[in-house]
């Protein structure tokens, strides 16, 4: 009998079914054993390309970070450090809101992840290339990370019921329209995101022209702030 001309298993194939599995049944549907069976393959095969289910995990975790887009923090691209940080963060939040049930992996931080360690690569690099100390900018990544991931984890307006019996104004006076909440998560969520996005880099920025002048790069190396729109 000939050989197939692709093979039966491959890394990408099981990082691609267990990354289905997730999506639509969440972490705890990850085993070796329901991957074989999802793959059609032995158990053991599986161990030729991981060791373990959790770098079967990380990986899955890995093709998220692989799909954020980068290209703002190009030293080519126009946009400046404020710009640079809130689109990716944009771009981080809708790759992650794609793929909800792998949030606590990649919250844990990129460990070895090479697509993970790209991402913190590129904002550590662009916030020092922007005159931010070497402290500050890990500070900043950290920060946005929790922010972001933290966005991600839950929607704060499936929170809340769409019963309007669920919310006695007597007990709760100023949730008369909470039950409205649950059929506007969409623009709820995204608002309350972009809110918080601003008020973060607003703040920061406000750090920023405190920093001492003799650490910001010379006149012209950095890009000017964008208007706002």
């Amino acid at each position: 009998m000939a050989r197939p001309r692709k093979p039966l298993l491959s890394r990408d194939r099981i990082v691609e079914t267990a990354g289905a599995l997730v999506d639509s049944e969440g972490l705890d549907a990850v085993s070796t054993r329901r991957l074989a069976a999802e793959l059609g393959v032995s158990g053991p095969s599986l161990y030729n390309h991981f060791r373990n289910k959790d770098e079967i995990l990380d990986a899955v975790a890995d093709a998220v970070s692989a799909q954020v887009d980068l290209s703002m923090f190009d030293e080519a691209d126009a946009r400046d450090w404020r710009a640079a940080l809130h689109d990716w963060a944009v771009s981080y939040r809708a790759a992650l809101s794609e793929h909800p049930h792998i949030v606590p992996v990649l919250a844990q931080g990129p460990g070895r992840r090479p697509a993970g360690l790209r991402v913190a690569d590129a904002v550590f690099g662009a916030m020092v290339r922007a005159g931010w100390p070497p402290a500050q900018a890990t500070h900043i990544g950290a920060l946005m990370r929790y922010f972001i991931t933290g966005s991600a984890l839950g929607s704060f307006a499936r929170g809340f019921v769409d019963d309007e019996t669920a919310y006695d104004p007597a007990d709760y006076p100023h949730l008369g329209q909470a039950h409205l909440l649950a059929e506007r998560r969409q623009k709820v969520d995204d608002g309350a995101f972009e809110t918080g996005l601003r008020a973060l880099v607003d703040g920061l920025d406000l750090q920023y022209q405190r920093l001492p002048r003799e650490q910001l790069p010379p006149a012209g190396t950095v890009r000017q702030r964008p208007k706002r729109p």
